[in-house]
This record gives C-alpha cells, sequence and structure tokens, in this order.
C-alpha cells in the first residue's frame, strides 16, 4: 500500500535538492516559469521560504488546506513557510512572485514580533482593502526587486531595510482590515512550523520528547507529523540543523572541525564527520576547501 505525502521543497517549486542560503532572496516575475508547468502549481510546501505572490492580471484558483477559492487580481499572497498551498492560474496572468528565507526574516525581527506571528499565517489582501496601503506595498516590491538585481554598493542591508519595512506595512494593513481574510493551517502543520522554530531556539542536547513536551504532544505524534509533512523523522531535521550551523563555522571561522563538533555539542568529532559526510555527501574538510 502506497502512502502519498505533501510534496515539500527546501528551495522553489519543481527544484529537488536544493538548500538556499539563510539570506536567500529571490525575485521573479509570475510568468517566468509558470508556463513551464502549465500554468498548474500542484499543492506542495516551501519547508523554510516565505513567498509573497503579488497578482496584477489574471484568474488564479488558489488551494490550501481549506480546499480551493478563485482569486481575482489585482491582490496580495503572503505566503508562510509549512503552509500547503497550489494555483492553477489563467494564461492571461501575470505578476511577481519574492522567495525568501525564513532566516533572512528571522534575522530581522524577534521571535514575538507581531508582525512576523501576523504573517507564520497566509493570507490574503485584496486591493480595495485599502489602496494606498496596497500601491505603498508594492512600491516595496519594486524596491527590493531594484536592489537585488542592480550594483549598488551595501544591498544586502538594503534590502533587509526594505523587507522590514514592507511586513510592517503588511502587517498593518492585515491587522487594520475589519473583514481579515486568513486561511488557517492543520494542526499538524502549525506544530510543524513551531518545532521548526524550537530546533533554531534550542541548546543542544535536546531530545525528541524534550521537543515533544514542547509542543504539548507525544514523541510518536512530533515523529508523525514531521513524516506526514516533509517524509523526514524529527531527528532528520534536527540533524539538518546542526549540519546548517556546521557550515557557518566552516565557511566563516578558523574553528578547527574538533572544535566545530564540540561547539555543536557533539560528543566524538568522528560522528560528527559521519553525520556531515551522510547529508552534504562531503566531508567537513573537503565542504570548507570547497568554499
Amino acid at each position: 500500500m502506497s502512502h502519498n505525502r505533501i510534496t515539500h521543497y527546501d528551495g522553489l517549486y519543481g527544484e529537488s535538492n536544493t538548500r538556499p542560503a539563510t539570506d536567500y532572496i529571490f525575485s521573479e516575475s509570475l510568468e517566468t516559469r509558470s508556463p513551464t508547468f502549465d500554468w498548474i502549481v500542484k499543492p506542495h510546501i516551501h519547508t523554510r521560504l516565505y513567498q509573497l505572490f503579488f497578482l496584477k492580471t489574471g484568474k488564479v484558483v488558489f488551494q490550501d488546506t481549506n480546499g480551493s477559492c478563485d482569486l481575482d487580481s489585482p491582490c496580495l499572497l503572503c505566503i508562510p513557510p509549512s503552509a500547503l498551498h497550489g494555483l492553477v492560474y489563467t494564461p492571461d496572468t501575470t505578476g511577481h512572485i519574492l522567495t525568501i528565507a525564513d532566516s533572512l526574516i528571522d534575522a530581522i525581527f524577534p521571535s514575538s514580533s507581531p508582525a512576523l506571528l501576523t504573517l507564520s499565517r497566509l493570507h490574503r489582501i485584496e486591493k480595495q482593502e485599502d489602496e494606498q496601503a496596497f500601491h505603498e506595498a508594492l512600491t516595496l516590491f519594486q524596491k527590493i526587486d531594484q536592489e537585488i538585481f542592480g550594483d549598488e554598493p551595501e544591498r544586502q542591508p538594503m534590502i533587509r531595510a526594505y523587507l522590514a519595512q514592507l511586513w510592517i506595512r503588511l502587517y498593518r494593513l492585515i491587522k487594520n482590515r475589519n473583514d481579515v481574510i486568513t486561511t488557517g493551517q492543520s494542526p499538524a502543520l502549525a506544530h510543524f512550523r513551531h518545532f521548526q522554530k524550537l530546533i533554531k531556539e534550542a541548546r543542544f542536547p535536546k531530545s525528541i520528547p524534550d521537543f515533544a513536551d514542547d509542543l504539548n504532544i507525544s514523541a510518536v505524534h512530533l515523529n508523525r507529523i514531521c513524516q506526514s509533512v516533509v517524509g523526514k523523522s524529527a531527528l532528520d531535521l534536527i540533524q539538518e540543523h546542526q549540519i546548517d550551523e556546521a557550515k557557518k563555522y566552516l565557511r566563516f571561522t578558523s574553528y578547527s572541525i574538533s572544535e566545530i563538533a564540540f561547539l555543536l555539542n557533539f560528543e566524538y568529532p568522528n560522528y560528527f564527520a559521519k553525520l556531515f559526510r551522510k547529508i552534504t555527501g562531503m566531508s567537513p574538510k573537503e565542504f570548507r576547501e570547497s568554499q
């Protein structure tokens, strides 16, 4: 008996075996890749990416955990990491997509930020709700796009500044409207998203039961959630995070491999090296030399 899993991507839709950098941001017109998929984006999730869709013209059937609904342009879609979504566009649809690593947003806002918490849910924003605020959000879209593809100095700090403004503008637009149009996450996806945040904030060593206790669920339930969402165990996700942290040390510090292993609370450097190779396909030394 086969079991269908939710299709998930660490990177962009349709791209497998990609793990974006912690400061990843990508901008493209909606028309760039949609024809490649016959204007149909099947339901999926991005485990570590926010996506902002600006639909300028055309019509879209939007799908999420609650079913499907028709969207008329112009409108904005704010899709957080781990939110199931699919889209079917009419061929005359035009617009823009901004894709941002969750770690980049987390670096801008504290975890208790109302803007961050509000945009951790999926939202649809229509132009007629507040035309001026909608226009201001689109202007920030354009400024971010100009910085991404421009050649001015200090582009990264400017991109972060514009992202902070855009997040706050969207938060205020959502907060101030009378009829908030939102679609919720399933409890499983909400637990999964919370688990991702706990991993980032954890001081290891921390056991799977410890994480499960923080979520008020059992360890068995936590593993089932992880398997159903991304086809991986809770331990797999923890280890992937540890290796991501190791990559930072290997790239940006002169710590020895043994020192990095101990910094990440691996008892034995040999086990750290073995796990690193298992996940990345190369040894820590090979990874450092390739940078």
